[in-house]
């Protein structure tokens, strides 16, 4: 799987003429911009390939995952595990200031989403995309995990 998206990666560099860059040099609402879509592709790919079913059903799936409130959430059960480079990658992104507010999640939530973003940003054009799926990955069972405490609490 790693090498299709190599190639993928591989074909859009050598179509575009696209040159590699020091993406740590980058704006944190560039990659942040960038990460939004990547995310947002991952998760529509994982629901798509699950199950072929009504559009409908899977933009809700889908937008359960892809909003502020929800990406916060999974970069606090991630902070622990990430590596120095992309905790400062999730920093500079929480830092930074955006032109937009948030319309569904507090202003700290959009903040978190935005650093959260910027790190998926950031992975996916240091071409790490084992990293960055690996991290969606747990990410997405941490929200597993809290739901189920949640439904044991009374």
């Amino acid at each position: 799987m790693e090498e299709s998206v190599n190639t993928f990666s591989g074909a859009l560099d050598d179509v575009f003429r696209l040159e590699e860059k020091d993406w740590r040099q980058y704006s944190p609402l560039t990659l942040a911009y960038l990460g939004d879509a990547v995310y947002d592709l991952v998760i529509r790919t994982i629901y798509v390939k699950g199950a072929n079913c009504q559009t409908q059903k899977i933009h809700q799936k889908v937008t359960a995952l892809v909003n502020a409130k929800t990406q916060a959430r999974m970069i606090h059960a991630l902070l622990p595990e990430l590596t120095r480079e992309e905790e400062s990658v999730f920093r500079r992104g929480k830092n930074a200031k955006p032109y937009t507010k948030a319309k569904h999640a507090t202003m700290r939530e959009y903040l978190d989403a935005t650093g959260f973003e910027a790190l998926i940003g950031y992975l996916y054009l240091q071409k790490e995309f084992e990293r960055m799926n690996q991290l969606i990955r747990w990410g997405i069972g941490s929200l597993r995990t809290e739901r189920a405490e949640e439904s044991l609490e009374p």
